[in-house]
Formats: C-alpha cells, structure tokens, sequence
C-alpha cells in the first residue's frame, strides 16, 4: 500500500508540470476576472403592505384589487420604456449613454431592477427594490426615485380606481333617475289618456253600471205607466168630454144613464134581445142618452175650458214622457261608454301593469346605485385620507459601503480550486491513457512473467536541465501571456463582465 502511494506520488512529481500549467492558467484568470470585473453596488429599499386600518366590516374600501395585484401593475408601468428611458438620462446611469441604443438601455435597466413582491393572497409582506450599478451613489438615487414612484402609483392607482367608481355611480344614479322620471311621466300621460278605463276604477264602473240598468228598467216603468195615463186620459175626455172618472161629480142623468147600461149589459148576458126587459131597458137608455145628449149641447163653453185643461195635462205628460225618454237616451250612452271602458280595462290593465313593472324595476336599480353609490363615496373618502391598504417605507436605500459583486475572494477561490482539480484532472486522464511499463509488477501483469531486476531510465543533466527549462519557459508564458490576453480584451474589445453575460445568455443560464 505505501508502495503504491509512493509510486503515485512520483507519477505526480513526473507530471507536475502540467499540473502547474493547468493551476497557473485557472487561478491566473480567476485573479484576473476578480480584479477586472468591474464592481456592482446594490442599494435596497423596503417597504411594508399595510391591512386597512379602518376594518372592512365597518367602512370598506372600493378598490377591491389585492396588494400582489397592484404591486405587479405598478412594477409593469415602472418597466415601461419610457419610464426607464427617462429614469437611465435623469439620473446617468450610462456614462456611455450616447454610445447605447435605446433598446440597449432599457434591456439593460430591467435587468438591474429588482422588485420582490409578497406572494399571492397577503394582505401584507414585504417589499423589496433595489438597483445594480457601477456606482452607490447612483444605485441609491435609483432605488430611491423607484420608490418614490412606487408610493406615488400606489396612491394614484388606488385614488383612481375609487374615483372613477364614484363617478360611474354618479352617472348611474343621474342616468336612472332620469329614467323614472321619464317612466313615471309616461304612467301619468297613460292615466291621463285612459283615465276612463284604469283599473282601479273598474268596480265603482261595474257597480255604476248596475245602477244604470236599474234606472233604465225604472225610466222604462215610468214611461208605460205616463203612456198608459194619457191613453185613458184621450179615451176619457173623447167620449164623456170630462177630465176624470169621478162618480160624484157627473150629472144624474148621467149617472142614471151609466146605470142603465150596465144593467142592459147584465141583461143581455141572460135574455135574448127581444126579451121585453131587454127592450124595456134599451127604451129607457135611449131616453136617458138624448137627454144627456141635450145636456152635453147645453155645455158646450164648459167644454172648451175642459179642453184647455185637457191639453196642459196632456203636455205635461208630454213634457215627462220626453224628458224620460232624454233621460233614458243619456243613461243608454252612458251605459254604453262604461261598457266599452270595462271592455277596455283589462287591456289598459296590461299595458298599465307593463308600465309599473318597468318602474319598479327601475326603482329596485336606483335604490341599488343608491347604495352602492353612498359604498363608492365612503370608499373614495377612504382612499383620500389613507385609511385603506397602503405601502408605507420602513427602510429607505442608502448608499452601499462596499459592491454587491462580484466577490473577488470567492472568484479567486474558485479560480484555484478550480485550477487544481483541473489540474489533477488532467494528470489523472494523461496516465489513464498511457499504456506504458514503468514498474515489475506491470510486467508481470502484462506479459505473466517475473523480472530478476528492473533498471529505470535516466537522463543526462543537460536533458534535465532543458526539460525544466522548457517548462519554465511555458509556465511563464503562460502564466503572463493569459492574464495579459484577458486584460487585452477586456480594455480594447469587450468588457469582461459582458463577455460573461453573453456566454450565459447563449448558454441560457
């Protein structure tokens, strides 16, 4: 086992120049990129979500989107082009401004900014932004002016949104308030146009009617009892010449007469005519009937007076029958109107039902946007005075006392480890791939056969001193034409940072 450490060690003593070679080139890049990068300084700020502080079941605000969201709309309007165009000349953080692109300049600005939000659903977390640049001072002016626009979007984003909620139920509640106003005029313009026929009058029309029936079939009673009344009073008055029927005012003969002709009429009923009662009392009537007769010539001024009277009564009667015919004509139109009305009514009933319903509906909005309108006021008053959600500064970015990268410790820590495994890499590949016999033991492994004695190869002095020479002369090479080639390169044709930053992009780290 020591023998083989032994043997190995050797091996490694043999090859130890490639090992430098590999050691020196590694570290000396490491070295060189760690002195030649040039320093990034990041300056940081925070910044706390606050929860609101008036509690939402109270007075609740109308912005209803989250901190997450509006952190995340406030990042993407600080990203804009022109807002890094403006922030990269205000503040010159290219001192090579003119020699960039605009495209160049605002690649390059969203890929120093750094904006660390609160994960999804918080009402509260930390924020941080900060800013890499070549300069503190500059990487604190940035920061702070981000954050300075971040307060101010925050404030303009939350004011807005409530604002133009406010204004939107504003002009809602102006928009259906003008509705019910038109609504409700055209209710009344159709009460007005219809107001024979509403439904709210249908039963005093049904009852109305009613009654205007009764008082036809009254009107029609009325007027066969005046029509009947004046035919007697014709009939009267043509054959007695007398105004009424009154027993005691006719004269004897008269009533004698009446008399005698009724009995003549009771006996015609039992005799036959020429039974000589009959003739008796047809004898006896027609005596009565001349002297009636003589009677009646006798009064003949007494019978134009009967016929003045005669004729007022029968206008009067005249004058009833036709005012109750009138009447009747009027009731019978009237009838007929509140017929067509209730036939009317169920129809208005519709359209009126259609009309109310409309308002109703309206009402119900309006009362809605009322409410949410009194929500939206109370909300935009919250938001003024700053009583909802709200990004406060805990901590504003100061200048940095020293660069954020790169770590030129770690850089030349690496360069060294890096250089060493690198190295012992190479020596343990090159001795992978030789084949050749340098000990008994490997004799005996590849040929099966067992050396009495084994004489090693030995150089002369002046082969040693040339072999040490030359790898001298290429460590030194080496050792100071890298570092020389990188330094090269990175004064005369690209940064070295920026060749690294190529090379991942290409890589896609």
């Amino acid at each position: 086992m020591i023998a083989d450490i032994k043997f190995y060690f050797s091996l490694f003593l043999r090859r130890f120049h490639y090992f430098l070679l590999v050691f020196i080139i590694c570290a000396t890049t490491g070295a060189v990129l760690a002195f030649t990068m040039p320093p990034v300084y990041r300056a940081q700020a925070r910044l706390l979500v606050e929860s609101p502080q008036i509690p939402d079941d109270l007075a609740s605000s109308t912005v209803r989107a989250g901190a997450s969201e509006l952190l995340r709309i406030i990042e993407q309007r600080l990203l804009t082009r022109a807002n890094l165009l403006d922030i990269a000349r205000r503040l010159a953080v290219h001192p090579e401004v003119s020699e960039m692109s605009a495209d160049d300049i605002v690649e390059d600005m969203r890929e120093r900014i750094i904006i660390s939000l609160p994960l999804d659903g918080q009402t509260t977390g930390l924020v941080f932004v900060s800013f890499d640049a070549q300069s503190a001072e500059t990487s604190a002016a940035v920061t702070n002016d981000l954050l300075t626009q971040i307060l101010q979007q925050n404030v303009e984003l939350r004011t807005t949104v409530s604002g133009q909620t406010l204004d939107f139920f504003e002009q809602e509640v102006d928009r259906l308030d003008a509705e019910l106003a038109e609504q409700d005029a055209r209710i009344l313009e159709f009460k007005l146009e219809h107001s024979d026929a509403l439904p709210e009058s249908l039963d005093y029309r049904r009852t109305r009617l009613a009654a205007l029936q009764e008082r036809t079939l009254q009107i029609n009673r009325e007027l066969a009892a005046l029509r009947d009344r004046r035919g007697r009073l014709v009939e009267l008055f043509e054959q007695t010449g007398r105004l009424d029927l009154n027993e005691a005012s006719l004269p004897p003969e008269q009533r004698q007469l009446r008399e005698l002709q009724e009995e003549l009429a009771s006996a015609l009923v039992i005799y036959s005519p020429s039974n000589p009662r009959v003739r008796n009392l047809r004898a006896r009537v027609a005596a009565l009937e001349d002297i009636v007769a003589g009677q009646l010539e006798g009064t003949a001024g007494r019978r134009a007076e009967l016929l003045t009277a005669y004729d007022l009564q029968i206008s009067d009667i005249d004058g009833q029958i036709s005012f109750l015919a009138e009447q009747k004509d009027l009731v019978e139109i009237e009838m007929q109107d509140l017929r067509q009305t209730i036939n009317t009514t169920p129809q208005n009933a519709l359209a009126l039902g259609t009309l109310e319903r409309d308002y109703e509906n309206l009402q119900a909005q309006f009362n809605r946007a009322s409410e949410s309108l009194s929500e939206a006021r109370t909300g935009d008053r919250i938001e003024a005075l700053s009583k909802g959600q709200r990004i406060v500064v805990i901590e504003q970015a100061t200048v940095p006392s020293g660069p954020f990268r790169p770590n030129r410790k770690l850089i030349v820590a690496g360069g060294v480890a890096g250089g060493m495994g690198a190295g012992f890499g190479l020596i343990f590949l090159l001795e992978l791939l030789n084949r050749a016999i340098r000990r008994p033991v490997d004799i005996t492994k590849g040929l099966g056969i067992k050396p009495f004695a084994t004489l090693p190869y030995t150089r002369t002095s002046g082969q040693k001193t040339m072999r040490w020479f030359t790898i001298l002369l290429v460590l030194l090479t080496v050792g100071l034409g890298v570092p020389a080639a990188i330094y090269y390169v990175h004064l005369n044709i690209m940064p070295v940072d920026q060749i690294i930053e190529r090379a991942r992009e290409m890589a896609g780290i």
